[in-house]
This record gives structure tokens, sequence and C-alpha cells, in this order.
């Protein structure tokens, strides 16, 4: 069976690295443990490490040495030419490939950069190496400043050399095109190969061809004086600043960077009050050129203010600096989320991965991998797109999950709150939110909370609610964000990053109800440990549940392990395991189990049993040897609440297993609470399972 792919390209620049960094993501989603190998990376500085290795080996978490990684650089590998040594690179990359080979079930090869001393070698290497290590290589080329002729007079003597060379080209991607010209490219590109190849094309993207300040400071080699964590805000525009300040603040426009000498402090304090000001446009940083540092009082001003604006000195004069950045070619790197996440969404929407994957690899998915069931998410969210609201607008955490889904298009968001405050949060955080982009409503301000009121008060007033009463609580966040839900403005809430579970979910309970075959409203969480994805319920909800409450726990949290892919053996924990524990505890395992059995046959579950005995294979088969459960539960009911959360907050503590959820189950309609610790990425997965329960759930 095959064991890697190869990316190769006939050219500098032409995003080969956003085809590494989809395929990538796609290949962690299949494959537990895939490598990265790079036969030649570029030249840097004592320090300095290739920025297509960082940002794999970060982004990813992949586990692999960056020594490992790659087989030489630019200058080791012209100087062993330079010797007629051409064999002894072969051998060394062969060598460091199979040494890969060995710890992983996949791995990615990225070629050549094509840029500097070496360039025109490096095509024929990449053709040798993929020939040596019979590897299927998929290439990509770019569009830019080609003629159709030119394009694919490129592309069919590229392959060609790869095919004459036996090497199988599986697939070929043409990048960065023009939208108009798409379907033009890909049906031309087809005429020149083999039938069976597949042909793809994504269009420009204009967000990934704009450089970022992290950019601009790598390539000037400069210091940065201030904003240092807000590197990857982009840049779209240059001004240089050599007029006086009440000139030049009419000229700035919106993300762009201001070019200045760095004794210029007029300029360098009036662009950061242009920042901070709703009068003006939001820039994206400033360069200080000719090497001047500001002096100390002027730096002092300026850690007084409250700005996330970078601003970095350069060495180059400003007419050097400004006619160098034109020449700047924008990378992806490590730090820049939004960018990575840009590349794979536009690899996932423009190329058929099952199409190029089929022709690489055979696998089995016999077990929901984190990987996978992260991925899984993704892919059920955007089956059918849902409006979530989020009560907590001001809320850093959740303005960042909203950022990211913005990137990422998958669901529509509705923020609670003053539009003011949390557009002036987001840019003051540095979040690179559009709040040109997302719904946002105040309760106290929106025509429609009158209508939420009066139904809020049909609704209640037989349990004492009074309309006053109803008015007034319509415009708690909470109130306001579940009779959304209930009403059907938004599909879903999620909500407890800065309020309390009964706070999130009282609303609901009371508005939104159970639905008919269930009496109890309980949670699961889905636990992404290192090597599979567990359902722990119940450790949020509900404090001490008799028998039959337990039951319905299990059968409700199996349904929903089932519903996110994973297959559902569960496990009634107890202090004991099979007939060997006596007391009231372990008594009402057993019954809870009794009962599910006679409910739903079509459930595996075993209880009581202890955790050990459930996911551990040899302690499993040696307390409960005739178990089809034992050794090998996916859900995990607790008995109590207590035992619950402290469990799944050890586990997650000490295996750095990501928790997903509570998501709560029950309800009518989907509202989800958070941890109050949560974190972004929490708040992110949350949402798209409330966006999938609501897919499930219509009514």
């Amino acid at each position: 069976m095959n064991k890697a792919v190869y990316i190769a390209t006939i050219e500098p620049f032409s995003g080969k690295s956003l085809i590494s960094i989809g395929l990538m993501n796609e290949l962690l989603i299949r494959k537990s443990k895939v490598g990265y190998f790079r036969p030649v990376i570029n030249d840097y500085p004592e320090g300095k490490k290739d920025n297509h290795i960082l940002t794999m080996l970060n982004y990813f978490k992949l586990d692999l040495a960056y020594n490992d990684a790659y087989g030489f650089t630019r200058s080791q590998m012209i100087n062993l030419l330079n010797k007629g040594e051409e064999k002894k690179i072969l051998e060394t990359i062969i060598r460091k490939y199979k040494k890969l080979e060995k710890k992983y079930d996949f791995i990615l090869i990225e070629g050549s950069d094509f840029s500097g001393e070496g360039s025109m070698i490096e095509f024929e290497l990449n053709v040798k190496l993929a020939s040596n290590l019979s590897i299927p290589t998929i290439l990509v080329s770019s569009g830019v400043s080609k003629t159709f002729d030119e394009y694919i007079g490129n592309i069919k003597l590229a392959y060609d050399s790869f095919k004459d060379e036996k090497v199988e080209v599986p697939a070929i991607i043409a990048n960065k095109i023009k939208p108009k010209n798409l379907k033009k490219i890909v049906k031309r590109i087809k005429k020149v190969v083999e039938e069976d190849t597949y042909v793809a094309a994504i269009p420009r993207d204009e967000n990934l061809l704009k450089p970022s300040m992290r950019d601009i400071l790598n390539y000037f080699d400069g210091k940065v004086l201030f904003g240092e964590n807000h590197l990857e805000k982009p840049v779209k525009h240059y001004e240089v600043g050599a007029m006086q300040l009440r000139h030049y603040l009419s000229r700035l426009r919106d993300k762009s960077v201001v070019i200045t000498p760095g004794d210029r402090a007029d300029l360098i304090l009036g662009a950061i009050q242009a920042d901070k000001s709703e009068a003006y446009p939001s820039i994206s940083g400033l360069i200080l050129t000719g090497g001047i540092t500001p002096e100390k009082p002027i730096l002092k001003l300026i850690e007084g203010i409250t700005t996330t604006l970078p601003i970095v000195v350069v060495k180059p004069n400003t007419y050097e600096a400004t006619t160098q950045i034109a020449e700047l070619k924008p990378r992806i790197n490590p730090y820049d989320v939004r960018k990575i996440m840009k590349s794979i969404s536009l690899f996932k929407k423009y190329v058929n991965v099952k199409q190029i994957l089929d022709k690489l690899i055979q696998y089995e998915n016999e077990k929901m991998t984190p990987s996978m069931f992260l991925y899984n998410l993704e892919e059920w969210a955007s089956r059918e797109r849902k409006k979530i609201v989020l009560p907590e607008g001001t809320d850093p955490r959740i303005l960042k999950a909203a950022c990211k889904l913005q990137a990422t298009d998958l669901v529509d968001l509705v923020l609670l709150g003053k539009r003011e405050q949390i557009c002036n949060l987001a840019k003051n955080k540095g979040i690179n939110l559009d709040c040109n982009k997302i719904e946002i409503m105040d309760p106290d301000t929106d025509p429609r909370a009158e209508k939420y009121a009066e139904k809020l008060y049909e609704l209640r007033k037989h349990k004492g609610m009074t309309e006053t009463t109803a008015y007034d609580l319509i415009k708690d966040v909470s109130y306001f964000g579940t009779m959304m839900v209930y009403q059907g403005d938004a599909d879903g809430m999620v909500s407890g990053a800065a309020h309390t579970t009964q706070h999130t979910i009282r609303p609901a309970l009371q508005v939104i109800k159970t639905k008919p075959d269930a009496k109890i409203v309980s949670s699961v969480f889905f636990m992404c440990l290192p090597d599979r994805v567990s359902a722990f319920a119940d450790c949020a909800i509900n404090p001490n549940p008799n028998a039959e409450e337990l039951a319905e726990i299990a059968i409700a949290s199996a349904d929903s392990a089932k519903k996110f892919g994973i297959n559902p053996k569960v496990a009634m924990l107890s202090y004991s395991s099979g007939n060997s524990g006596k007391g009231e505890d372990v008594e009402k395992v057993r019954k809870a189990t009794e009962i599910v059995k006679n409910k739903r046959p079509d459930i595996l579950v075993e209880g009581p049993i202890q955790y050990d005995a459930a996911v551990d294979p040899v302690v499993g088969k040696k307390k409960l040897p005739d178990s089809q459960v034992a050794g090998q539960a996916s859900v995990l009911i607790f008995p109590d609440l207590n035992t619950g959360n402290n469990t799944y907050k050890a586990v997650q503590r000490e295996t750095g297993a990501l928790a997903i959820g509570p998501m709560l189950q029950g309800l009518r309609k989907p509202v989800n609470d958070l941890s109050r610790g949560c974190t972004v990425d929490d708040v992110y997965n949350t949402i798209l399972l409330t966006a999938i329960q609501a897919q499930e759930d219509k009514n």
C-alpha cells in the first residue's frame, strides 16, 4: 500500500503551501500518524528555521523533530552538485525518508520552492526523488502572469517529465487562477493528460496574497517595538508618511501600514490615535524607517496608550523601504491561523479530496479518531447552514471563536450586546472580526424584544409570571437568546462562558422544555483522547440521578454518540464490576443497566463496571471476560455528578484530552452550556455541535 505523496511545483510562489496544508489536514483525519518531509529547504540565518516546516509542525502538532523533516539546505545541495555528488544527495534523502516511513502511517513530502541559486536544477531533482522513492506526485502550478498557452505548455512539460520517469501523477492542481477561468483551465489541462488524472483549479484569494505585519517584519529583519502579539494583522495598503499630519490623516485607508521615519513623532502618534478613533479606518501597523527608534519620551507616551498596533523599526530609509516592500511575497507562517484556516477552506471547497485520496491510499476507519471527529463536526455543520445565537457578545473568547467561524464560513452567528461595545472590544483586543458581516442584536433596543416579552409572559403566566417581570427578563441575554431559539429566529444557543449553568439552562427549561420522550435534561462531553473519542455523561447537569434517570442518560448518550459517528458501547460505571460489589450505589447502577437492556436491546451496555475495566482491554478481559463492552467502552455513564465532573476534568488535565461540550440532551431545541473556564476552541466546537443538533432536531 502506498504510504506517501509528493507535492511538486514547477515555479516559485505557486501557492504549493496551500495544497500541502489542505492535504495534511485531510490526511490527519484519516491517518493517526502522518509525517512531513522536505528534501530541500531554503538557507536561513543562524537561529532561523524553514517556515513551511514550522507551520506544519506547530499548527498540526506533528510528532516530528525539525531536523528529521528535511534533507538538505539549498547551499548544501548546490555544493554537493558542484562536486558531482548527486548520488549522495539521493541516498541521504532516501535514507531520511525511509526512517520516517517506519514511524508514520503516511508521509506528505513537499518539494522545492524554486527560489535562489540552483532553481533551474531543482525541478529535475524533484522528478528524480519522486522516481527513486516510488511516490505518486501531485503537480501544482500558478496561473499568475501567464497566457493559457504558456500555462498549458508548462503543465504538459512537467507532467511528461514525471511520467517519463515512471512517476504516477494522480492529480494536477491549478492554483491562483482568475475565478472566471476556473472551468476553462480544468478543461484545457484534461486535454493534455491521461484520462484518469484528476484536475482541480483554485482561484486567487486576495486574503492570502496580502502580507501580514509579520511578513513585513521578517522581510526586513526588523525590530518590534510594540504589538508583538498582533503581527498577524493583514496589510492591504502602504501609506508613506512624509507630509504634515493634518494632510496625512486624510490619506489613511483601511488596513494600511504607515511607513515613516522613526523620528517623525507627530505622524507616529497621529497614526496611533487615528487607529483608535472611530472616525478613521483601522491601521494594520507602523513601519519606522532609517533604523531610528523614537526618543524615550515618545516611547513612554506610546506605552501609556492602550493599543494593539504593531510598530516595527527597519534599517532601510523611507524610499528604500517603500521600494523594497513592493517586492514582498507573503507566506503562510505558523502564527497566522487565519491564513492557514483560509487555505484549508479553499482546498476543501475546490478540490475533491476523496477522489485524490482514493488514488493515493486505501484505508478503513476502524475507530473514531480525534482528528476524524473534529473533521466530522465541520463537515456535518456545513451540510445545512444554521444560525446560532451567542448571548455573551462581549466575552473575548466568544469573539475569537466568532472570528474563527467567519474564516471557516460554516454557520451564521448572532451576537447579543451593544454593537459599538462589541466592535470596539474586538478592535482593541486585536480580534479580526468583521462586524459588517455578523448580526449583532441589543436586547435593550431591539424591536423584537416586545414580541419576545409578550410570548414569555404567555408561556409563564400560569406559573405566576407578570407582564412586568417578562419585560424585565427579556433584557437578560439568556432569556432573549432563548426566546430567539423558541421563536425560530435562531436555530440554537451557546452560552455559559461568563454565566453559570443555571443561568444558561433555566430559561431553556422554562420555555423550550424537554422532548416528548425525555423526562430530564442531561449532558454529554465528547472526550478527544490521544487515540480515540469517548462520550462522558452526565458531567454537568444532574447531581444524583436515580436508576430510571441514569438509564435515560445512558440511552440519550448512546444515541448522541451514534449521531456523531461513535459506535456506542455503554459502560455504566461504579466502584465494582459485575457481581463483585454490594451496596445501594452499586444496586442503582445495576438496576439502571437492566432498564437500558429492556428499553433498548439494540444498545450494547455493561454495568456495573469500573473505569479501568471499561477502557483497558487487558483489565476488561480479566474482570468481565464475556462482556462485549469491557475494555472497549466508548460511552461512559457516571453514577453521579460529583464522580463525572471530577473524572472528566482529571482525564482532560492529565492526558491533554480535548473535552468538547457539554452538549445538552433532551431539549426540544438545542441550547448548550459552556464552562466558564472554556477556551476559544471549546466555544468553536460547541457552536458546531449545536448547529449539528439543530439539523437533527427538526420540528
